[in-house]
């Protein structure tokens, strides 16, 4: 059964004059059609560098009351305050309330993983064993501890943001994940990522909206940029590359 805790966001007006939101395809298409409807358990946010896809996920998530930097709703630390404005633009359109939720940022995962082991002394060691796994994310590889903390954080009833999650995984962990990602929407959870990887994006139901300078489309799996170019240097290599290099 589809459940959306989110099931749209609506831009309310344009961020403040001469802020470098203005220029942002995702900010102006936003601007035209007022608001981007959420309809699927899983939605994958795509599009090519600088389109505004991870800034719009940022948004969301701070908008909903997730810290900036990654974590649950309860985490307070704040590195480097480097946030857009953006969420003060936004209404996010609610159908529910989850029981459970966590905003991954790959960029600054390292921040999150340090702030709960300020918070989980030495006497909480439980606590990071039954909610984060066995031990400290810092004593796991990059890999291991994005695995590490779905696997044992993320929960039934849960909103999770996720903003490219392969930066750390291997082709095997990423169809991992897929799978975490198909249990845990089966417990009634929903999903929203910013990728890059035509591995994630081919689970099966979920929306692919794609952000281009000509605004945001809703596309079938097949006909994303991501799935044709890495099919095409798969099925070719040495023509690509040899393309590529100029040989």
């Amino acid at each position: 059964m589809e459940q959306n805790y989110i099931s749209g966001v609506r831009l309310n007006g344009l961020p403040p004059e001469g802020s470098y939101l203005h220029d942002l395809p995702v900010v102006r298409s936003l601007a035209r059609r007022r608001e981007l409807p959420l309809t699927r358990s899983v939605t994958f946010l795509v599009g090519e560098n600088g389109t505004g896809k991870s800034t719009l996920l940022e948004a969301i998530a701070v908008a909903y009351g997730f810290n900036a930097e990654g974590g649950t709703r309860n985490f307070g630390f704040s590195t480097s305050s480097t946030h857009s404005d953006l969420y003060q633009s936004l209404t996010l359109l609610k159908s529910a309330y989850p029981r459970d939720g966590f905003f991954l940022r790959a960029e600054s995962f390292y921040n999150a993983a340090s702030y709960l082991d300020e918070i989980y002394a030495p006497e909480f060691a439980l606590h990071i064993k039954t909610s984060y796994g066995s031990c400290s994310l810092h004593e796991q590889s990059h890999g291991e501890s994005f695995l590490s903390l779905v696997q044992n954080r993320f929960h039934a009833e849960g909103l999770y943001l996720l903003d490219e999650p392969e930066a750390a995984l291997s082709p095997s962990r990423l169809m991992t994940l897929l799978a975490e990602i198909h249990n845990l929407v089966k417990k009634r959870s929903q999903f929203i990522i910013a990728t890059h990887s035509p591995i994630l994006m081919a689970y099966p139901g979920a929306e692919i909206l794609e952000l281009s300078e000509t605004g945001i489309r809703s596309v079938n799996y097949r006909d994303t940029e991501h799935y044709q170019l890495t099919r095409r240097f798969l099925e070719n290599p040495e023509k690509m590359l040899h393309y590529l290099l100029d040989e």
